[in-house]
């Protein structure tokens, strides 16, 4: 059994900032890996990206993305293997996702862990979690009780695995659903 903590690749993070941004490059080529029935889903961020920022400090964000009534604040996490335990490297991973929490249940936001696997090479490699209780109340709560929770170990430990997360454009389809007007068809 072998203790593995995420590690935040910068070139990882870039990834998923230009993904959410909608840059048509990245899109593109990011849309060559997953399924093409899932494309159209992945193709919406380009007419209606994200505006992500770049957080700073060691125990901030990685990202925060804001987009017309939504605002994520997003922790990048990539690792080849199937789990990321938090009680490794010291705990401080650990320590970050409790003053993720903290900070974002003080002011009603969700933090949101995107969940990188390196070397996955069938279909969609991100993985999506809700870090934070979800809103009572609202269309963020919504979106929140959407997302799988970061999970909690026998001994109480949190742990991100892979395969219980929502993929990217899983993601995305629940953005689209909840937070963009409905179309109306014109008269």
């Amino acid at each position: 059994w072998r203790v593995v903590v995420g590690h935040s690749f910068s070139s990882y993070e870039r990834e998923l900032r230009d993904l959410l941004q909608g840059e048509r490059s990245a899109v593109l080529r990011y849309g060559k890996s997953i399924d093409p029935a899932a494309r159209p889903t992945l193709d919406r961020v380009v007419r209606a990206p994200f505006l992500v920022v770049r957080g700073a400090g060691s125990l901030g964000f990685d990202l925060v993305a804001l987009r017309r009534e939504l605002a994520l604040p997003v922790e990048v996490k990539a690792s080849c293997e199937g789990t990321i335990h938090f009680t490794a490297a010291s705990g401080r991973a650990a320590e970050q996702l409790e003053a993720h929490r903290a900070a974002v249940e003080r002011v009603g936001l969700v933090a949101v862990y995107a969940y990188r696997r390196i070397g996955h090479r069938d279909g969609d490699p991100w993985r999506f979690f809700s870090a934070s209780r979800a809103p009572e109340r609202g269309t963020l709560g919504l979106f929140a009780k959407r997302l799988p929770p970061v999970e909690r170990t026998r001994e109480g430990n949190a742990v991100l695995r892979w395969e219980n997360g929502m993929s990217l454009v899983r993601f995305l389809g629940t953005v689209h659903t909840l937070f963009e007007p409905a179309e109306v068809p014109a008269a």
